[in-house]
């Protein structure tokens, strides 16, 4: 059992550090394309929090995998 639950625990962990990475480099685009073109703020501002959003939400649910398998 214990066992399954460091097994959950790195999983979570690496779940988490995907996400960090997966929004460093969605931001550094972001800033990139608005560095490049300043009238087009907008529209990559829009895309930009949904890709973050959709980005936290697999993150969040791959925690709470990990966590129902620490618990079971």
């Amino acid at each position: 059992m214990e066992m399954a639950n460091m097994g959950a625990a790195i999983g979570a962990g690496l779940a988490i550090i995907g996400a960090g990475i997966g929004i460093g480099i969605l931001a550094f685009a972001a800033l990139q394309g608005i560095a490049r073109q300043p009238e087009a703020i907008k529209d990559i501002r829009a895309n930009m929090l949904i890709a973050a959003a959709l980005i936290e939400g697999l993150a969040f649910l791959a925690l709470i995998i990990c966590l129902l398998g620490i618990l079971k």
